[in-house]
């Protein structure tokens, strides 16, 4: 286990009983897991691959949230036309360098801030992207899948780097 129950910073449910904290809330709770499962850990932690021949690591993993997180508000919700940070290259050029590190997780929290500032800014979860009209609801619910199947991904990594489990 990483920390006590005390020293959790999640929340794990008990949000006020309305859509949009719910939503909001089990989706920071799941950003919130995936740092914790890299915490700690140096840039040839954060690079090291599964297993052969795969290129799964746990900065090629944010690399790709980062995008994930790009599209959906940015691209889809704000209609910005970005192009993604990494390209189809969120994986394969997972380095273990210290600065392209800090600089994947820089980029990370700035696409967080902009997709919770553009849920807090919208008036409602019903809220239509600007590209393709997708509702802002499913967005949310998107995300919280795309985190839990990605957190699933990052316990194994993590496992294997240092055999730490748990959050």
């Amino acid at each position: 286990m990483f920390l006590e129950p005390d020293d959790d910073p999640r929340a794990d449910g008990g949000f006020d009983n309305n859509e949009r904290a719910m939503l909001v809330g089990f989706l920071g709770d799941r950003r919130l897991t995936f740092e914790m499962k890299c915490a700690g850990l140096d840039a040839a932690g954060m690079a090291r691959r599964s297993v052969e021949p795969s290129d799964l690591s746990l900065l090629g993993l944010l690399r790709h949230l980062t995008d994930v997180e790009r599209y959906w508000f940015r691209h889809e919700m704000a209609g910005l036309d970005v192009p993604n940070h990494y390209g189809n290259r969120d994986f394969e050029e997972a380095l273990p360098d210290p600065g392209l590190v800090a600089a994947a997780w820089e980029t990370w929290r700035e696409e967080v801030a902009f997709a919770e500032q553009f849920v807090e800014s919208s008036p409602d979860l019903g809220v239509l992207g600007e590209k393709s009209g997708v509702p802002l609801r499913e967005v949310l619910v998107h995300m919280i899948e795309e985190y839990a199947r990605h957190n699933g991904h990052a316990d194994l990594l993590r496992e294997r780097i240092d055999g730490r489990v748990g959050q």
